[in-house]
């Protein structure tokens, strides 16, 4: 059975090294029998700044949580700014794993995690070396992201690749940035 793939592009800009690196992804998992959806989150319409509690959900969220629905494997684009996502990915996912859909408090103080059965990768540029945020931040967007958000709904395993020093780096290291994301895509991971 072929794995389905949803692809969560949540730069803010069009033209990035993040999109490369999507592309990249995506040209990996055409050597495969995937089945491969993208969501662009700067597409999107949807109210973000809030969410009261009677508030229409946006088709274009209704049709990302159909999306997450349908996929196996998540996997995020993004590049870390003052050490986590962009407010606009936050946004995206505060809108869309929302009550009801990714998780459900029930009696007792632990909620359902309704997303179990899916794993994810987070594919997170940083203008850092990623050796600096994990040891001197303590990679706060990482743990927002893994265990936070995504492991709240029961998604795991979710891995995080790093791509430090995205904009300095020469041609010669983004050329093997692309090759590694190629081969995730390549692995479906």
């Amino acid at each position: 059975m072929a794995k389905k793939i949803l692809l969560i592009y949540g730069h803010p800009a069009k033209e990035t090294f993040n999109r490369a690196l999507l592309d990249a992804y995506v040209k990996g998992a055409k050597l495969t029998d995937a089945k491969i959806q993208i969501i662009n989150v700067r597409s999107l319409k949807f109210e973000g700044l809030t969410r009261p509690k009677n508030q229409t959900i946006e088709p274009d969220i209704k049709k990302s949580q159909e999306a997450i629905t349908w996929a196996d494997h998540l996997v995020f684009f993004y590049p870390t700014w003052w050490g986590a996502m962009p407010a606009l990915l936050k946004s995206f996912i505060e809108r869309t794993f929302t009550s009801g859909f990714a998780f459900r408090y029930n009696k007792g103080t632990l909620p359902e995690k309704l997303l179990r059965n899916k794993s994810a990768r987070v594919i997170v540029t940083m203008n850092a070396p990623s050796l600096v945020y994990r040891l001197l931040l303590g990679a706060p967007g990482d743990k927002m992201i893994k265990r936070t958000m995504l492991g709240f709904c029961g998604v795991k395993p979710v891995h995080i690749t790093h791509i430090d020093t995205a904009s300095t780096c020469g041609d010669e290291k983004r050329a093997r940035h692309l090759q590694k994301v190629e081969g995730l895509g390549r692995e479906l991971r």
